[in-house]
């Protein structure tokens, strides 16, 4: 919902004060899996309060983080992560794939798992100047300032836990063969106090804002009333 507020008051107003939803888009069934198989794979090592591997690998002293409301915090749908801001009363809330824990810094680590297939090699530049994960990033953004904002010490730094299908293998044979980066973000949270307000004034509106000529979906619905 926020990122599309960031990119079309419009459509962001349709949908969330006057409740038409927009078209969903089919689900990503595989990256879900994915995402469900690292929640276990990293709750492994919670429960014991050990190192992941890919800790040692990129020289981190960290362990999955451990709370009581752990699993709460990674269902949106239930919740998520969350806090009232009270200079709105705009509930603000998201769903994280994970936290883990600094034991240098004593900070928690925002940590989001992303699975892909290119022939690419996956590298931090290039990775966060992509213009498909600009999206990414403002997540990233929102993530931490909640956190903070729920009274937790938080890493300026998350990650993107990249899983990329690896496409040089010639046989199938049932499987998938992954390679694992670790793309380190420094997050900048600036700027999302000034938008949480910015948002309020949309939902304010009495009227629905203006056609954004920059929107696929606006220009979309748009060309299509003369057919009506």
């Amino acid at each position: 919902a926020w990122e599309n507020f960031i990119r079309c008051k419009r459509c962001f107003y349709i949908e969330r004060k006057l409740e038409i939803k927009s078209i969903n888009t089919p689900g990503y069934p595989i990256n879900s899996r994915i995402d469900s198989l690292l929640k276990t794979e990293f709750d492994y090592y919670r429960k014991r309060q050990e190192p992941h591997p890919i800790f040692k690998k990129y020289n981190l002293n960290f362990i999955p983080y451990q709370h009581k409301e752990l699993d709460r915090w990674r269902n949106s749908l239930t919740g998520g992560i969350s806090y009232l801001d009270e200079d709105t009363n705009l509930q603000i809330h998201g769903g994280v794939d994970d936290i883990w824990y600094d034991l240098d810094n004593k900070e928690l680590v925002v940590v989001d798992y992303k699975a892909q297939s290119s022939n690419t090699k996956v590298e931090t530049d290039v990775y966060l100047d992509s213009i498909y994960h600009q999206g990414y990033k403002i997540q990233m953004d929102i993530y931490v300032h909640i956190l903070r904002k729920m009274g937790f010490q938080v890493s300026d730094t998350s990650y993107f836990y990249v899983c990329n299908a690896e496409k040089s293998f010639d046989n199938f044979e049932g499987k998938l063969n992954f390679t694992i980066t670790l793309v380190p973000y420094v997050t900048d949270t600036s700027w999302v106090e000034s938008n949480i307000k910015e948002m309020k004034k949309t939902l304010e509106l009495d009227s629905v804002p203006k056609i954004n000529k920059s929107c696929e979906q606006c220009m979309y619905l748009d060309a299509g009333k003369e057919f009506i």
